[in-house]
């Protein structure tokens, strides 16, 4: 790499990644149908090395990152994971392993802790263990998830546990919370699926109806209160699905203003879901992050509002949104450059309506899913 890449960054540049974010691998145990990975993972089986992966940390460091998120796939399948760990807490980030809790143990966990790591989010796909395993494709998975999150919060991390809601676990959103307050955990995020990669191949077998998704806010705002009123200090994140707003998200907090993504094979992207675009980014192994993160063409494609077309350009909401997520502008209109079809002052906002329309006309049966492995993955790339 470019040494470069070590440089400071000057006052007239962007301000820093503070964001890293590692895709160590693509590699999973587990099968989940609205896995974030692109749907094509199986075209990369390449990954950076250790060497390599501790030079990313060292040139994002110097940019300016603060915060590194370890995820995948499943990052415990990097054999290397407590050498990472360790190289990035010497370098001064705060680190967070992001982590289905398949392979983890007792005895990693103190490894990963003796590293230096920060923090540790285990995911859960339901509070049911059938449904559970089920999603995950692993009769074991559960289990393991259990047995892991008590073991986290045992070392004294705080015990922070992520559940993906979709149409088929979100009406058991009151069991979902239930379990968490069994397991003591410290903050709790209840996304409701967002869809992109895998999940956008199975849309219509995972948003959830306007109807669902409205008992689940009161739930999950009655347990709010009722964990106020005992003074509990569990914190509840209900994350809406962007299908059920009228306004886009400020993606990234903007494109390439905040976040930097790093995938297996060294491609720098501005988020996790950019590389479906068909933008030519660069990688790590032939540019410096100084050269990636400043001056290419991928991050800076649509930095800022100039680049923005009607209706967004004359938006005064623009410097709140920026325009949405171009990913979700891509995938649904074919053109990254339209405003995200998500706000209803969009042209293509009908595609938005659609679909909030077939979610309540679709049955809650699990037929049809599309499950996240290498097979389906070759089925997909070979058309």
């Amino acid at each position: 790499m470019h040494a470069s890449g070590l440089n400071p960054v000057s006052r007239d540049q962007p301000s820093p990644p503070l964001w890293l974010l590692a895709e160590l691998t693509y590699r999973c145990p587990l099968q989940c149908p609205y896995c974030s990975n692109p749907v094509d993972f199986a075209r990369s089986s390449e990954e950076l090395s250790t060497a390599q992966w501790i030079d990313v940390f060292k040139q994002a460091r110097a940019l300016g990152a603060a915060q590194l998120g370890f995820s995948g796939g499943e990052p415990l399948v990097r054999q290397d994971l407590t050498e990472l760990v360790q190289a990035a807490c010497d370098l001064g980030f705060y680190t967070n392993l992001i982590t289905s809790g398949v392979g983890l143990t007792k005895m990693r966990v103190a490894e990963l802790s003796e590293a230096g790591l920060d923090h540790i989010q285990i995911s859960f796909q339901a509070a049911d263990e059938t449904v559970n395993n089920m999603l995950a494709g692993s009769r074991k998975a559960f289990a393991q998830k259990l047995a892991m999150a008590r073991a986290v919060k045992a070392h004294g991390y705080p015990m922070v546990l992520n559940f993906v809601t979709h149409r088929h676990n979100i009406d058991q959103i009151d069991h979902i919370i239930e379990l968490c307050i069994e397991l003591d955990a410290d903050f709790v995020e209840l996304a409701t699926c967002q869809f992109y990669g895998w999940a956008k191949l199975n849309r219509a077998a995972l948003l959830p109806t306007r109807e669902q998704l409205t008992r689940a806010e009161a739930v999950t705002q009655h347990w709010r209160q009722k964990l106020a009123a005992q003074n509990h200090p569990c914190k509840l994140i209900f994350v809406t699905p962007d299908y059920y707003e009228e306004r886009p998200k400020a993606c990234m907090n903007g494109w390439g203003s905040l976040f930097l993504d790093i995938t297996p094979d060294g491609t720098a992207l501005p988020c996790h879901s950019a590389r479906q675009l068909p933008i030519d980014f660069p990688n790590v192994k032939t540019h410096s992050l100084q050269y990636i993160w400043q001056e290419s063409f991928g991050f800076n494609k649509y930095r800022g509002f100039a680049w923005m077309p009607e209706p967004c350009r004359s938006c005064a909401e623009k410097e709140q949104d920026f325009g949405g997520c171009r990913c979700q502008a891509y995938m649904l209109t074919g053109n990254a450059d339209n405003a995200d079809p998500v706000c209803s002052k969009s042209k293509h906002h009908e595609v938005i309506l659609a679909a909030r329309e077939t979610a309540q006309q679709a049955p809650l049966g699990l037929d049809n899913m599309v499950f996240r492995n290498e097979k389906m993955s070759n089925i997909i790339i070979k058309g």
